[in-house]
């Protein structure tokens, strides 16, 4: 994120959209899929795909354009490698970048992405309406990178930090498990994504995306320092998909299909990374955001965030439980600002992926 992600935080405009021809016979459910698998052509295969045709068009919005991030290059992977049409599934995504919990939470929009639980917990004290249903990682996406010449992070005493948004939970926690004193580092709200604003001393670091900024920098032969939440024992989540609660109550099996189809591309996209990412970059292209999101730059992020989802806690990709929310609950309580945080049993519904894999199989339509 979720998240790199720092550059997938540029506001774009440009909306990708499927519609199932009004003529679609139900049998077209049976077309061959890029992957070898068929969709369904039994009586009641047949009954699950008008379910999914009548539950109407489903929009999904990338809240960080055409990131490589789970959770987000999988939707977009799933749309063009004709999974979504296998399981008759009308999805719009929307690149925009903008307001995805709001137009969710609204009813506007079915599915989201955030890049960490933080994210979710913290729009949560706000809105009764965002059901997370899928946590892609436990490695905090976030790092805190700056000039060289910053040995530890109490160095940036009498210095600057900027930060995107807000100061999240997880950079609040780092500063105070390295003993920083805060009142006096200035804070500083950054405008843009430029990294080289620490190596050029315009602020001495800067909470960031570690699949991207120090990516960015690595790549440009450029010096830096950089500090991961785990470096001081922090520990957190990695980019977390929300849907409109009212339509998981109402179209819970449709739902369930969306994820299905999005985790077949997300597989597919850890197998074939490269792959992936020449479809990703070719859509960003397609649709005037290349400068955005350059291949090489995609690259660097996914070769990151995907050694993130194979490490999750959660074993199967977007596979989520209470557990693996709780380090950073605490840390929201902490430091979120928020008076009435929600349960975490109350955020999120941990049987809807699980129940997905048969084993650590994704189960899929039979040819």
């Amino acid at each position: 994120m979720a998240t790199s992600s720092a550059e997938t935080r540029f506001r774009i405009t440009a909306t990708l959209t499927c519609v199932l021809a009004a003529t679609l016979m139900l049998g077209a459910c049976s077309a061959q899929t890029p992957g070898g698998d068929t969709a369904p052509t039994s009586a009641s295969d047949t009954d699950a795909c008008k379910r999914n045709q009548d539950a109407g068009t489903i929009t999904y919005i990338s809240g960080y354009g055409y990131s490589a991030s789970a959770g987000q290059l999988d939707v977009f992977l799933a749309e063009e490698l004709g999974y979504f049409d296998d399981l008759c599934l009308d999805v719009e995504i929307n690149a925009s970048g903008a307001n995805g919990q709001q137009l969710v939470a609204s009813g506007q929009a079915q599915f989201t992405a955030l890049g960490s639980a933080s994210d979710v917990m913290l729009a949560a004290a706000n809105s009764k309406n965002l059901t997370a249903v899928a946590t892609y990682g436990t490695t905090p996406p976030f790092s805190i990178f700056g000039n060289e010449k910053l040995e530890s992070l109490t160095d940036l005493e009498g210095g600057s930090l900027g930060y995107f948004i807000n100061l999240t939970p997880i950079a609040s926690a780092m500063l105070d498990e390295a003993g920083v004193d805060v009142s006096k580092v200035e804070m500083v709200k950054m405008t843009n994504y430029d990294p080289t604003v620490v190596v050029r001393e315009q602020v001495d670091a800067i909470v960031g995306y570690a699949s991207n900024q120090p990516q960015s920098l690595k790549a440009q032969g450029l010096p830096f320092s950089e500090f991961l939440p785990s470096d001081l024992g922090v520990e957190g989540t990695y980019n977390v998909m929300e849907v409109n609660s009212r339509f998981l109550d109402e179209h819970r099996e449709v739902a369930a299909d969306f994820m299905r189809a999005s985790l077949k591309a997300l597989q597919y996209c850890l197998d074939e990374s490269d792959a992936c990412i020449d479809t990703l970059a070719k859509l960003a292209e397609d649709n005037n955001q290349g400068a955005a999101f350059p291949r090489d730059q995609l690259a660097r992020t996914w070769e990151v965030e995907s050694a993130w989802v194979r490490e999750s806690a959660g074993g199967n990709p977007g596979v989520q439980n209470e557990s693996m929310w709780e380090p950073e609950y605490a840390l929201v309580k902490k430091y979120g600002g928020v008076k009435d945080l929600p349960a975490i049993a109350d955020m999120m519904d941990a049987d809807l992926v699980a129940d997905l894999y048969d084993g650590d199989t994704l189960t899929w339509p039979a040819k």
